[in-house]
């Protein structure tokens, strides 16, 4: 019992232990998440807007300067160097230069400032230039590398147009995605120790900008190997936890940046961002081990004094049934658990003879109850199974007959329908008592079910005669009238006969013998007995 009180004492603390760990600490963990989350994608958001006012400015600038750049300096190519200089030394949004190129995409006009090897390019087939020649407004190339030097860039470009509306020349500012103002924050910040950012173009499947600068213009991951990059590639904008292909798992924010169709991630490692719940966690078992070490100590010490007295009635009720002493009632010393229980103790022994002989009736009674009919007295199908067997055996032993009768009522429906159950209750007492009236101690009645009742007529000599006369000794007693609440009516009953006459059969191919010349005798007209018979031809037997 010292043991079972230490285990129970182990098992709520571990309990207590096991509800933080797996309710308490997931709870608050969840709790975590959420607000990381939450600040996470207010933190993307203001990455994500404050790099499309960067590219929103830039573009209204390159409008403005096409706008603005009158066409008679197109054929002043120095004039046209000054004003180019001027206006990229008031507004120097493009740090990598303003350029000023031919409708024809050939070498530049003019550059500010210059660039060593970039007046030999040419930007006829350039997708950006092209779109340029078409539009009203200015437009943006994809993220690439510049030609000249290979930095990452961006192009923005804008037509000038005479008075006819005619192209004569196209306005180009180019600014490297890590200037400062542009993109410089978000590939210097980190979220955390081992978090930071990504700026990913969708339409073409690569990372614009990274706080790892070894990602920067790296194609994205191939679909299938990140699930949250998928569905963020398909639209999604949101937060959400993934793994990364080194095995990590991050906690990411997505946010769009409306201007341009890309979209900004802020990632944190999820270790980082729950080092709180683990610290957390390692300090709830390290005190749950402490706890445990001093509550087994303290039980060890305290337990032997506290259960010395159960222990001295214990081995005085062990002397009493091991007939080493008299079987008496214990002193009480104390009154506590202990002495309750020395106390019931000798309520029991005072009350031993009595529940004895109680119990004995109890048996006798749910013996009777487990083989006989609650409602009528009579036998149970298991008690009539239990006897049709043993007639069998005993037919196959010495040669004994006997005849199986099934007996149906007929017309009882109507008796329940009209006077209610307790009162057909009443009729099958009544029946019972009918069909018990004359059998033999070694026949057997037994209820089978409803309204029907089975009769098994043992060590018969002449099997059908006297099978058929006592059917007929029981159309007779049933016919006798019935009275109910002071009507009086009457019943009738169907007997099947399944005579047994030496040959092999099973219990239930006779029951089902006694069944089937029932149904004859209602089909016949009811009320009348009918003896099964092999060959197909059953005697019927009028009632007399």
């Amino acid at each position: 019992m010292k043991f079972r009180l230490i285990a129970l004492g182990v098992l709520l603390i571990v309990g207590g232990v096991l509800l933080r760990l797996l309710v308490a600490l997931p709870f608050a963990q969840g709790l975590l998440h959420d607000l990381v989350a939450a600040q996470q994608l207010s933190i993307a958001t203001y990455v994500a807007r404050d790099i499309d006012h960067s590219i929103q400015v830039r573009r209204a600038l390159i409008g403005e300067l096409a706008a603005a750049l009158p066409p008679a300096l197109l054929s002043q190519p120095e004039k046209l160097a000054l004003w180019v200089a001027e206006r990229q030394r008031v507004n120097p949004l493009f740090n990598s230069g303003l350029l000023v190129l031919r409708p024809d995409g050939s070498h530049p006009l003019v550059q500010y400032p210059v660039v060593a090897g970039r007046n030999k390019l040419t930007y006829t087939d350039s997708d950006w230039f092209q779109a340029a020649l078409r539009a009203d407004a200015p437009v943006m190339s994809r993220p690439q590398r510049g030609r000249a030097n290979g930095a990452p860039i961006l192009i923005m470009a804008a037509p000038v147009r005479n008075a006819a509306r005619e192209v004569v020349a196209v306005v180009v500012g180019v600014v490297a995605l890590d200037a400062p103002g542009f993109l410089d924050r978000l590939q210097t910040t980190r979220l955390g120790a081992g978090g930071g950012f990504l700026l990913i173009s969708p339409a073409d499947k690569l990372f614009v900008g990274a706080s790892d600068p070894a990602m920067i213009f790296r194609p994205t991951p191939a679909p299938g190997l990140n699930l949250l990059h998928d569905r963020a590639m398909a639209g999604f904008r949101g937060t959400g936890i993934t793994r990364t292909p080194k095995g990590v798992e991050e906690l990411s924010a997505m946010v769009t940046v409306p201007s341009t169709g890309w979209f900004v991630v802020a990632r944190t490692p999820t270790a980082e961002i729950f080092r709180p719940i683990a610290a957390m966690r390692g300090l709830i078992l390290n005190g749950t081990l402490a706890s445990l070490a001093v509550m087994i100590a303290v039980l060890l010490l305290l337990l032997p004094h506290i259960l010395r007295p159960l222990t001295a009635a214990a081995r005085s009720m062990r002397e009493m049934a091991d007939g080493s002493r008299p079987l008496v009632p214990l002193p009480v010393k104390c009154r506590d658990e202990v002495g309750d229980l020395v106390r019931g103790f000798n309520s029991l022994i005072a009350r031993l003879h009595e529940k004895e002989t109680a119990l004995k009736a109890s048996e006798a009674r749910l013996d009777f109850m487990a083989h006989h009919d609650p409602l009528t007295g009579l036998c149970n199908r298991a008690m009539l199974d239990d006897r049709l067997h043993q007639a069998l055996a005993r037919a196959e032993r010495d040669g004994s007959h006997f005849a199986l009768l099934f007996c149906d009522l007929d017309n009882f429906k109507p008796v329940n329908d009209q006077f209610g159950h307790k009162a057909g209750d009443a009729v099958l007492r009544q029946v019972a008592a009918r069909l018990l009236d004359g059998r033999r101690g070694t026949d057997t009645v037994a209820r089978f079910g409803g309204d029907e009742f089975v009769v098994l007529l043992t060590d018969l000599h002449d099997v059908r005669s006297v099978a058929v006369s006592v059917a007929q000794q029981l159309l007779a007693a049933i016919g006798a009238p019935f009275e109910i609440d002071g009507k009086t009516f009457t019943l009738g009953v169907s007997i099947g006969i399944a005579p047994h006459e030496g040959a092999s059969i099973s219990a239930a191919q006779l029951m089902s013998q006694a069944d089937c010349a029932m149904y004859e005798a209602k089909r016949a007209g009811k009320n009348k007995v009918q003896v099964f018979d092999r060959e197909s031809e059953p005697l019927n037997m009028q009632r007399a």
